[in-house]
């Protein structure tokens, strides 16, 4: 039986048919920054945008180099898979069914119909993904067609693997990188990069990289064995998984918990911001895990080391630009939210106004409700462009006895009302 660096290898010579290998690029800004040679391997710039391509490419070589004349494959997916699912079924002529939540956004319904052309039908099923994969595996059960996991497949592994090929290439001087950070969302990239260092013998320290409102690895690894999450916060949503793919911890179950950093969501939006203004790198939220976790490591940690992060994909939304931005400010400082009880009288705005400093600027005003006759209750949103402006702003409350509330963390108020 062949060794999985050899299989590794295979297929990523055959992968060289659709796409040449993404560059392992050296970040001036972020090596300056973290005081680390810091590098970013680049699967935004694949054909579809993200390494995906890579498993379902090697899923249908395999199958079809095994004499399988299966004519329909299928999928399930609101994101990065489907799009590299369909460019794989226009490569190799096979038809291919795409079953996605009815909520998926329109650009990425348009994107796998433009990979896949007129070998993908695209089936809107369901609010939720568990619906979607539910409906799409019943249609391959009463169809015979394939099925092709997102993740939890070794041939799906063996494909993401080929990363790895790609780093070992192209490390300066064939050395190994000090440490090797990894977004993690089913799992399957993170099984097949270290799967195959380890099959050659090269030693690193893998950091993965897991959203915190899913770290559905971490709490595994905790636990000792495979946990579904209760709940999912689903705004990484290209590793917003609630329970590890089953194959992939296969090849995880070794590493300690504390191995995976969990990103906060807020946090890693501002992240995509910085390096959208200052990179010009456009990063979805799931692409941009491994750079934001370089947050977590002190300079004196990794000065000198030369640490790759994979770039796992550049399938934003612009539609969602407001919101990360808003994210970013908030995480930053720069924002906050009160709520705040108005005196109704002439003249109480505008002493509330002058209470306001110089950078600082109102960003919403909503009237809320009338509390009471001589009061109201009022939804204000103010920007700054230092955070401790509002330790300044929050004296002057105090000295005028403004009755407010800091609402901005509080998720399930700020849920309702921003």
């Amino acid at each position: 039986m062949t060794s999985f660096s050899s299989r590794v290898a295979t297929a990523a010579s055959a992968i060289r048919q659709i796409f040449p290998e993404t560059p392992l690029q050296e970040n001036d800004y972020l090596s300056k920054k973290t005081g680390a040679r810091v590098l970013l391997k680049r699967e935004d710039l694949s054909p579809v945008r993200s390494y995906k391509i890579r498993g379902a490419f090697n899923f249908f070589r395999k199958a079809l180099g095994e004499g399988n004349q299966a004519e329909l494959f299928v999928c399930a997916s609101a994101g990065n898979h489907a799009q590299g699912f369909a460019f794989v079924c226009r490569h190799f002529g096979k038809k291919g069914v795409v079953f996605m939540p009815v909520t998926t956004p329109q650009q990425k319904i348009d994107k796998t119909r433009l990979f896949g052309g007129d070998f993908v039908e695209i089936r809107l099923v369901g609010d939720f993904f568990d619906d979607c994969y539910r409906a799409a595996f019943e249609f391959t059960e009463r169809s015979g067609a394939h099925m092709v996991p997102p993740f939890d497949h070794k041939d799906i592994i063996e494909g993401q693997a080929t990363v790895a090929y790609e780093i070992a290439d192209q490390m300066p001087g064939g050395r190994m990188p000090d440490i090797v950070m990894l977004p993690v969302g089913g799992g399957g990239l993170a099984a097949g990069v270290t799967h195959y260092f380890a099959d050659q013998g090269r030693e690193a320290r893998f950091v993965f990289c897991e959203p915190a409102g899913a770290p559905s690895l971490r709490e595994s690894l905790a636990a000792g064995k495979r946990l579904k999450l209760a709940k999912v916060d689903n705004f990484v949503d290209g590793a917003a998984v609630a329970e590890i793919g089953r194959e992939p911890l296969r090849y995880l179950k070794e590493f300690a918990a504390d191995s995976v950093r969990l990103i906060p969501e807020n946090r890693l939006c501002a992240t995509m911001i910085e390096m959208l203004n200052i990179e010009g790198v456009v990063l979805e939220p799931a692409g941009a895990l491994a750079i934001d976790a370089l947050k977590d490591f002190s300079r004196k940690e990794i000065r000198g080391k030369t640490i790759v992060a994979v770039v796992s994909g550049g399938n934003f939304d612009f539609e969602r630009l407001p919101d990360v931005k808003e994210r970013a400010l908030r995480f930053e400082g720069l924002k906050k939210y009160f709520i705040i009880r108005f005196p109704q009288r002439p003249g109480a705005l505008r002493d509330f106004l002058d209470m306001l400093g110089p950078d600082d600027d109102i960003a919403r005003f909503e009237y809320l409700k009338k509390s009471a006759r001589n009061f109201g209750s009022v939804l204000i949103g103010i920007e700054t462009k230092d955070r401790r402006n509002f330790d300044l702003l929050e004296a002057n409350f105090g000295a005028e006895g403004v009755q407010y509330q800091d609402i901005t963390e509080n998720e399930t108020l700020a849920g309702f009302i921003i």
